[in-house]
């Protein structure tokens, strides 16, 4: 492996559509923000020769992070497909954002490769969220190697950072993570450190000079060989330990000389089964370079290391009702499966939809059916539509190239799917079937908004809906409570680009507004009033007194009517006319304005004209009765509480208590989890953990995640219920 001379290949470099699924490679590439993958990713297609310069192709835009909105936010936010051509092999490279936020992009791109390149910074060595990454590939069996980057810079070191990945990805074995080649270091710097120009071959005992801008193959001089031998020795016996053939061990420790050929193919057969994790290095290419550093070594692993698309075990399929199907998974002449991995919008095209194809071919201008379940409780609803497939083609930077097909494998871009959302399956339209859909996190962080203008709140409720469609880790909510429209993001960023594609892709501009918890009132004790609403104003008047009595339950119950009316002082066809005002009242509030709950109204005496009562002046009346009575009473402000359960690396688990505790929690208890990790169980008032996915965030330098659940609402303290009081006061 990486012994082959290459040439630079042109023009031939650039990827369409693939004709079998063997020909294809789809590779995500994972990394903290910062670690490289975009440049990785740039210099990769330069060296396949897909664009004519580092990053550019031939119109000069990026191939990844060429949205504008990525400019703006000098970061990637959304999973970019790259496609390139190595050896006659189609490589489809899935570029992911590194930021948390936008780990709903990262989890489409596991969703569509099939093995997994992490990219570590040299300098900045394997955060704690890439650690729980590689674990979560680990659970699935995807094949992972991974690549150092940013070996220019003033500390790195190569076998440092390969023992600090051993250690870190290893587990019980870390054997298992081994590097393939050693850098070959050029001549000092003024500042001491030597630059890597070429790479030395472990297996291939061959040197590969970059120094040129292209790669020159020769052979090591003496001053390598102690090292190499030393390397070479212990992934020999990385690869033997992992090799299928149990007496190849024997045979090596024996004595035996096992060639070049045998341990390539069972590299190969080790790193496809997701059991053997070599390491590489790699950086972009120089001024006029034509070859990245590493990067023929990375593309030769992925054509003859990584698995094709048959190698893997697709995701379950039923039918739109929920009985289970059995298909020849990964064959192009079996009926079609395809999945939605990403959604977005082209302000000249329209909406375009990235989709995996795991079963059948896929074709222009053919009828699909289009199946979307499992996410309403997100906004995102429920359907089975059918809906012309319109123009094929597989993207690159601001490009999309025509196609014809997609066979069972591959990926492309679908234009003008109207209702097709991320997550959703595409299917033959005679035999209609839908896959399990991916695991999303739940978004955490409310934002309130509020349209701007007029003219923006007539356009805001479609632009809203669309940026769910795309973005299925955003949840839409309209409060019924506090009648606020709530998109729940992720994090702060996450946030910021949500504003910023309502305003920069569908015209629309918000503003932001405080998050409002849905809070509640009852009464402390017991307490009577008497509503008395009589008017005379010509023509038939008003008459309807009522008096009541209101008791507190406990929490739970609701509200309660209890009609004790004796000897038709309010007659029988108004008692219900009395109830519906109390009620109405009572969801108004009787205080703050906040909904009155978990109270008994006792309905004791009143009066009524044979004339003037109504069931309109009963109403009033009641609600008078339940006014008085709150004005005579100790009112409770209630907020509701959530059950939050914290998975937090050991490290972190004080820190994180202690912040619960300042939140008025109450912690109920912690429990030992795999990997080093606390999961921690609390009760903790909602009014206090609105910011709480960015302040875990920081508390536990990205490394802990939380769930929430509403609990019960339960009376909050004087001093709290006070000062939200005062807020009610000045804001009025």
């Amino acid at each position: 492996m990486g012994d082959k001379a290459h040439t630079h290949p042109g023009a031939a470099g650039r990827a369409t559509a693939a004709d079998h699924p063997t020909s294809v490679r789809n590779v995500v590439l994972v990394g903290h923000s910062g670690s490289g993958k975009t440049t990785l990713v740039e210099a990769l297609a330069l060296t396949a020769g897909a664009v004519n310069r580092a990053g550019r192709v031939e119109d000069g835009g990026c191939v990844s992070d060429y949205d504008d909105m990525e400019h703006r936010q000098q970061r990637s936010v959304q999973l970019s497909l790259v496609p390139v051509e190595w050896d006659g092999i189609k490589i489809n490279l899935l570029d992911t954002p590194g930021y948390a936020d936008f780990v709903g992009e990262l989890r489409a791109g596991l969703r569509a490769a099939d093995s997994a390149l992490f990219v570590v910074s040299a300098s900045d060595g394997v955060d704690g969220t890439t650690r729980m990454l590689w674990e979560e590939c680990a659970a699935v069996g995807m094949p992972r190697a991974i690549v150092i980057t940013h070996l220019e810079a003033a500390r790195a070191d190569f076998e440092e950072m390969t023992r600090i990945c051993a250690e870190a990805f290893g587990g019980d074995d870390p054997d298992a993570v081994l590097p393939l080649y050693l850098p070959l270091h050029g001549p000092p710097a003024p500042d001491g450190h030597a630059p890597v120009t070429g790479l030395v071959g472990l297996l291939s005992r061959k040197l590969f000079d970059y120094a040129s801008g292209e790669r020159v193959a020769s052979e090591p001089g003496e001053a390598e060989l102690p090292q190499l031998d030393e390397a070479r020795s212990m992934l020999i016996e990385g690869i033997i330990s992992e090799s299928e053939d149990e007496t190849l061990m024997e045979r090596y420790l024996g004595g035996e000389q096992v060639d070049v050929k045998t341990l390539i193919e069972d590299l190969e057969r080790a790193v496809a089964r997701g059991v053997f994790f070599p390491v590489l290095a790699a950086a972009p290419a120089t001024e006029g370079a034509r070859q990245g550093l590493g990067t023929v070594e990375l593309l030769d692993l992925i054509t003859r290391g990584f698995p094709t698309p048959l190698e893997r075990a697709a995701p379950r399929v039923t039918t739109p009702e929920g009985a289970g199907r059995e298909l020849r998974m990964c064959d192009p002449e079996e009926s079609l499966v395809a999945e939605v991995v990403k959604t977005s919008s082209d302000p000249y095209v329209g909406r375009i939809s990235m989709v995996r194809v795991f079963s059948g071919t896929l074709r222009a201008d053919q009828t699909v059916h289009v199946s979307g379940h499992g996410l309403s409780d997100r906004g995102h609803e429920d359907h089975d539509v059918d809906e012309r497939i319109g123009a094929l083609s597989t993207p690159f930077g601001k490009q999309q190239r025509p196609v014809t097909h997609v066979i069972a494998g591959d990926l492309a871009c679908v234009a003008k799917l109207t209702r097709a959302e991320t997550g959703d399956t595409l299917s033959a339209k005679d035999d209609p079937l839908l896959m399990a859909p991916w695991e999303m996190p739940d978004p955490l962080l409310p934002l309130a908004i509020e349209a701007h203008s007029k003219p923006d709140e007539d356009k805001l409720s479609q632009g809203l809906a669309r940026l769910v469609a795309e973005d299925p880790t955003m949840r839409l909510e309209h409060n019924q409570d506090t009648h606020q429209v709530v998109l729940w993001c992720l994090g702060e960023a996450h946030a910021d680009v949500a504003l910023e594609r309502l305003r920069s892709h569908y015209g629309v501009q918000v503003d932001v507004v405080p998050h409002r918890v849905s809070l509640r009132e009852t009464f402390g004790d017991r307490a009577a009033g008497r509503g008395r609403h009589v008017k005379q104003s010509g023509g038939h008047g008003q008459y309807a007194i009522c008096e009541i009595e209101v008791e507190p339950l406990p929490g739970g119950s609701g509200i309660e009517f209890v009609d004790k009316v004796v000897g038709g002082a309010v007659p029988r066809q108004f008692i219900p006319s009395v109830e519906k005002g109390v009620r109405t009242q009572a969801a108004k509030g009787v205080a703050a304005g906040h909904p009155l709950i978990d109270v008994r109204i006792t309905l004791l005496d009143g009066k009524a004209h044979s004339v003037d009562s109504s069931d309109a002046a009963f109403q009033t009346a009641g609600a008078l009765a339940l006014r008085e009575a709150a004005a005579e009473a100790r009112i409770h402000l209630l907020e509701p509480v959530a059950e939050v359960s914290v998975l937090v690396g050991d490290d972190y688990v004080g820190a994180v208590m202690s912040d619960l505790s300042g939140r008025r929690g109450k912690v109920l208890g912690t429990e030992q989890t795999s990997g080093g990790r606390t999961l921690i169980r609390a009760e903790v008032p909602e009014i206090e953990i609105g910011r709480y996915a960015v302040d875990l965030r920081s508390l536990s330098h990205g490394t802990a995640r939380f769930d929430r659940r509403y609990a019960r609402h339960e009376p909050m303290p004087a001093q709290v219920a006070d000062r939200m009081r005062e807020e009610v006061r000045a804001a009025s």
